[in-house]
């Protein structure tokens, strides 16, 4: 019996050794699959921030586009930031940025062909476009919330497909 059947088992964590220290699971039996995530979260932000991000008048410019490439460079480099957290092959991210009335919605889906999930590559994208609409207006609106971050959905995988549902 492989480790991985004991765990299941024994519902020991997967992240956890027969010692009860942390380590990367071993993925390399799983197949390759399709698969996707998107995550969502919200920057609040006073009306007149909203106003100096649609007209791209905030002293460190345009605030979506740097946040939009924020995100892709972190979803590319999640499993350099989250210790057991694989690095993966992306085939797609997309960051995407909408200006509401109390502030900004951005949200991110990643996709790729590999063994493991891309939640935490779409999850990453959002928090890290937050803090840069944060770092871009905070000269402007120091009371900004980052708020709501969470995984939208998912697809592919053993687990398979997961759909956010309020409740």
């Amino acid at each position: 019996m492989s480790d991985r059947d004991k765990e299941r088992q024994t519902g020991e964590f997967s992240h956890l050794d027969n010692r009860g220290e942390a380590r990367m699971v071993d993925v390399s039996d799983k197949s390759e699959t399709r698969r996707t995530a998107q995550a969502m979260g919200f920057v609040r932000v006073s009306p007149e921030t909203c106003r100096l991000i649609a007209e791209k008048a905030l002293p460190k410019g345009d605030v979506f586009t740097v946040a939009r490439i924020a995100g892709i460079l972190a979803a590319k480099r999640t499993g350099d930031m989250i210790p057991l957290c694989h690095p993966l092959p992306l085939t797609d991210i997309q960051v995407d940025l909408q200006l509401e009335s109390e502030g900004v919605r951005i949200t991110a889906t990643a996709s790729c062909i590999g063994r493991t999930g891309v939640e935490m590559e779409a999850l990453t994208a959002v928090s890290v476009a937050a803090l840069t609409i944060y770092d871009m207006a905070k000269s402007a609106d120091k009371r900004m919330v980052i708020e709501g971050i969470h995984l939208v959905s998912k697809t592919g995988g053993k687990s398979g497909d997961f759909h956010f549902s309020e409740g």
